[in-house]
């Protein structure tokens, strides 16, 4: 199984579907510049296939241990390269798209392509989702039709036939029109389009996620009703993987609506106005200045004029009273970096973007012109959030 993650920025890294946090893990290796990580619950499920896996592997090619195991280890190997090879085909086309890729995780469940911007349109929705599955099942195509001249049986043809199943497995099971599987961000694709918005297209999505994740659990017992009666494994993979999917479409709700209100945060409404002070300025003084003009945020300027660095609330608000007067403005501030100054017309992911790339407890607001305008506090932007 396999899941794109998207990451839009303030709170989630979202992203929408499939566990964002899946752990870093292991690195194996940048193909495309892209960081692949494994995560330790690899092992696990690795452990488990090689297990389930081995009776079937004797049975076809006649030998014991420890040969059987090793072919069935490589099955669980070849499984997750089909799922890495999914990912890298998501994660390839983003890049083409222009949306930053963070890194590829491969774990319990599958692979998380963690895309950091959401697609802009429908189309670009679309081509990221659809580009995993169809890698998939080209390759599982390709295979069938090796199949047809590799002679067999055999280790070769059983180790082909392990390859095109698990690209046939992995790119229909993804086709499955529910989030947070790629069917499901095709679905919502379309809808986006027909609706003209994309939270739209995340709600229908994710109902039908949770429709597929309902029918996934009780599998097994229409399974036992037929009279056929589900093994334990059997049982607790279609729990974890049905639960995997109900969980991922309510996350995909989520972060949807977060990404509805995220165009509320505006620079030019959050900005405090900012009063420019010397860094010799005692703090007492500052402090009666701004009162004097209603400021509530300090900038301290050079000789010329020219702002160096912003001066942090939490630091002036611990400073007690009675040492105001002996401590410099100075002494409380942080050194402007290029990513600290920000302009006054960002708003939504772009604002949210440009803080996380350099964090820190004030910012610089600036005009298009060039002009200081104010203040920004990053714990203004998140109380406006998190009242919005």
């Amino acid at each position: 199984m396999s899941d794109s993650q998207r990451d839009p920025g303030h709170g989630n890294s979202q992203g929408d579907d499939g566990q964002r946090n899946a752990g870093s893990g292991l690195l194996i290796g940048r193909p495309f510049g892209i960081p692949v990580y494994v995560s330790p619950s690899w092992f696990i499920v690795a452990a488990l296939i090689t297990v389930a896996f081995e009776p079937a592997v004797r049975e076809q090619l006649g030998s014991g241990a420890p040969f059987s195991y090793l072919v069935a280890f490589t099955f669980a190997v070849l499984l997750y390269a089909s799922v890495l090879v999914h990912e890298l085909s998501h994660s390839v086309v983003a890049r083409c798209l222009g949306l930053p890729v963070r890194r590829i995780s491969l774990y319990l469940l599958g692979g998380v392509s963690e895309i950091e911007r959401e697609p802009r349109t429908p189309g670009q929705e679309f081509l990221v989702a659809f580009a995993g599955p169809l890698l998939s099942l080209v390759l599982g195509g390709c295979g069938i039709l090796a199949l047809q001249v590799v002679e067999g049986p055999g280790v070769g043809y059983l180790l082909l036939f392990e390859l095109t199943f698990a690209n046939l497995l992995v790119g229909g099971f993804n086709l499955v029109p529910g989030l947070p599987l790629d069917g499901g961000r095709v679905l919502r694709a379309a809808v986006w389009k027909l609706t003209g918005r994309s939270f739209t297209g995340t709600v229908v999505a994710a109902w039908v996620g949770r429709a597929a994740a309902l029918v996934i659990i009780a599998l097994p017992a229409l399974a036992a009703l037929a009279g056929r009666s589900p093994g334990l494994i059997t049982l607790a993979w279609a729990l974890l993987i049905g639960s995997f999917i109900w969980m991922g479409a309510a996350q995909a709700v989520r972060h949807a609506r977060i990404r509805e209100r995220l165009p509320l945060l505006r620079a030019r409404t959050l900005t405090r106005r900012a009063l420019p002070v010397s860094a010799d300025l005692p703090l007492s003084e500052a402090l009666r200045r701004a009162g004097e003009v209603g400021a509530n945020a300090f900038v301290v300027v050079d000789h010329e004029d020219k702002p160096v660095a912003v001066v942090s609330g939490a630091a002036v608000a611990a400073v007690p009273p009675q040492r105001r007067p002996w401590v410099q403005v100075g002494h409380l501030a942080r050194t402007l970096e290029p990513g600290m100054i920000i302009s006054a017309e960002l708003s939504g992911e772009r604002l949210i973007a440009a803080l996380r790339a350099v964090p820190a407890t004030e910012y610089l607001v600036v005009e298009p012109t060039g002009e200081v305008f104010g203040v920004l506090a990053a714990a203004d932007v998140e109380r406006a959030f998190v009242k919005s």
